[in-house]
């Protein structure tokens, strides 16, 4: 077991956003959280990244294990560039006022001196061959699309080992809303392992081995893609009937 979730509750002053939480994910996976707006899958990912928003969630109880340690006293800086976990955010997140090339160079300040970096980077480039066209282009002026291709080549360039993603289908057009998941399809087969929040549920348990259904912070199913995509309640409550 790679990374291991254990009746976690997360608070937000006196609102508690996760109650209990418990899921696991195994090395070469690709998993995915599932549920409504305000579930607690956002909370989740930020919570492994130890990433809080400006509220600082408190935890109160249970465990965030990878590999067997204990994340709860880790900076989130550590769990980047010591533990190689890296998140895309919601909403992407880049840095407009820099250029496609500076965004992907600046996830590489904690590689240093690696030489892998130039390699890590044409792979980038394999991925997303637009990045590779714009690489001098301020990144405001890309289209959504090459904004979320640079949020993955971004976490991608922190040579993680693990990759969260935030909705990653977000305002994208289904042509590169399929492309994307096709990209992560690649990555994992490659031995990348996966955590995804996607609102698009079916696709996303289309593509991922395992899910988690979040209802008010709270896990209300779970189980092989296979058997969620053929659940009743699933399927009324989030696959559109």
């Amino acid at each position: 077991m790679l990374l291991s979730i254990e009746n976690l509750y997360v608070k937000y002053g006196n609102i508690e956003a996760l109650h209990g939480l418990s899921f696991h994910v195994n090395e070469g996976e690709i998993v995915t959280l599932i549920g409504a707006n305000g579930a607690g899958k956002s909370t989740t990912l930020k919570s492994i990244m130890r990433l809080p928003p400006p509220e600082a969630p408190k935890v109160s109880g249970g465990d965030i294990l990878f590999k067997g340690q204990s994340l709860l006293n880790v900076e989130p800086h550590d769990v980047v560039s010591k533990l190689h976990i890296a998140l895309v955010p919601e909403g992407r997140h880049i840095f407009g006022n820099l250029t496609v090339m500076e965004n992907l160079m600046l996830a590489t300040y904690a590689r240093k001196n690696d030489p892998t970096i130039g390699r890590d980077l044409e792979r980038i480039f394999d991925l997303f061959p637009r990045l590779a066209e714009r690489r001098t282009q301020r990144s405001d002026t890309l289209s959504g699309g090459e904004q979320q291709m640079l949020a993955v080549g971004r976490a991608l360039m922190t040579s993680c080992e693990v990759l969260l993603l935030d909705e990653p289908s977000m305002g994208l057009a289904p042509l590169l809303m399929y492309e994307m998941f096709r990209t992560l399809k690649e990555l994992n087969r490659e031995g990348l392992t996966i955590i995804v929040v996607e609102q698009n549920a079916r696709l996303a348990l289309q593509v991922a081995s395992r899910g988690y259904v979040l209802d008010t912070g709270e896990i209300v199913a779970q189980g092989p893609s296979e058997t969620l995509l053929s659940d009743p309640e699933v399927k009324k409550a989030y696959l559109g009937g």
